[in-house]
């Protein structure tokens, strides 16, 4: 497989993890956003939602060791297995990065309203972002 077939895959995968991180938001939010009231627990998970970021430190800092890998690794033998490291890596990372996204959702049955629910999938979003392959890698 060659490297632009790889980083296809890849971003692939990028996609179709943001839309598994993104879709029960959305979702839970059409189906039982509406008849939701404003609940006592609405701003502690909240709360939660915005300290599930800090669990992507850890991962991002895996990730970019995997990157760095990887870089090393390109024209040699070690290529494919540093791919998979990092494919193996960003893939644990993304659902840290969803995490947040994942909350809201929960939070949607708390009765939290729009405005923190669009702020932790756009959290989730740039937490994202953070996870795409470099064009150095190409």
């Amino acid at each position: 497989m060659t490297r632009s077939e790889v980083r296809r895959r890849l971003a692939l995968a990028w996609w179709a993890q943001l839309a598994v991180a993104l879709a029960p938001l959305f979702v839970l939010n059409l189906l039982f956003g509406a008849d939701q009231q404003v609940g006592v627990l609405s701003m502690p998970v909240f709360i939660a939602g915005l300290a599930s970021m800090f669990v992507s430190l850890p991962l991002f800092h895996a990730y970019k060791h995997a990157l760095i890998a990887t870089e090393k690794a390109l024209d040699s033998p070690a290529e494919p297995a540093a791919w998979l490291a990092l494919a193996a890596r960003r893939r644990l990372a993304l659902l840290g990065a969803g995490l947040p996204a994942w909350i809201a959702a929960i939070a949607v049955f708390a009765g939290l309203e729009a405005i923190p629910l669009m702020l932790l999938a756009l959290s989730s979003v740039v937490l994202f972002y953070l996870y795409r392959i470099p064009r150095q890698l190409g």
